[in-house]
């Protein structure tokens, strides 16, 4: 097994994520220095730790849906001392990493898991896993604009893939709308990006579902866990 995907096994972060706690230096297998994020690793020979400690693969995996609260950042440590998601997962009895990320001023769906490969399946745009959003917007949801969100919008990273937008009700306003948006890629404040791009001002932004996980009536900074055989993805 190599390096990372067992860093990642043992609930660190993802496999890209991995590589730079490598390169930290905080890691050693055997007390000998490190070749590289692709050295292997015998789980059952070697010693593998981390700023000292030894770590072990888990023996089961978890994967957790987490209701995130507007104002909290997506990381499991932040140096300025604003509000983490590790505050809210550091009284569990296991080690778990968020999946993706949602931005500070965004709430709703968050996964986290110890499971590396599951991570990485979910997050790599190249997977096309769906993430759903409501969004509370200023401006008019017009045809147009509706159909330039599906066919594409390009932004720094490229052209977005096709999505899909949906009114869940008939609530419109000259000033204000609200609709639904699918999405696959997952880049960073994309939903947010894309209504600027058609004149639209975002004012509330909430994940509904990611992948085959929907948010449900979980409450704003709580956990629910998830069955070993639920559908995820």
């Amino acid at each position: 097994m190599r390096l990372n995907r067992y860093l990642a096994s043992c609930g660190l972060g993802s496999r890209r994520a991995m590589d730079t706690l490598i390169a930290s230096g905080r890691v050693r297998v055997n007390d000998l220095p490190l070749e590289g994020p692709g050295q292997p690793v015998d789980p059952a020979r070697d010693r593998v730790t981390l700023d000292g400690r030894a770590l072990t693969l888990p023996t089961e995996k978890i994967v957790l849906a987490f209701n995130k609260p507007v104002g909290v950042l997506t990381t499991m440590y932040d140096p300025e001392g604003r509000p983490t998601v590790a505050d809210y997962v550091c009284a569990f009895p296991f080690r778990v990493f968020p999946v993706g990320r949602l931005d500070m001023d965004s709430a709703g769906l968050l996964l986290f898991t110890n499971d590396g490969k599951l991570a990485h399946r979910l997050a790599h745009p190249r997977y096309g896993v769906e993430k759903e959003y409501r969004v509370l917007a200023e401006g008019r949801l017009t045809p147009d604009k509706i159909r330039a969100l599906e066919e594409g919008i390009e932004l720094e990273e490229g052209i977005t893939s096709p999505a899909r937008v949906y009114i869940p009700d008939a609530r419109v306003s000259p000033q204000e709308c609200v609709f639904h948006i699918v999405l696959h890629e997952g880049w960073k404040r994309e939903v947010r990006r894309m209504c600027a791009a058609v004149g639209l001002d975002v004012l509330e932004l909430t994940r509904l579902r990611y992948g085959a996980v929907q948010l449900g009536d979980l409450a704003p900074g709580t956990f629910r866990r998830l069955d070993e055989n639920a559908p995820i993805a």
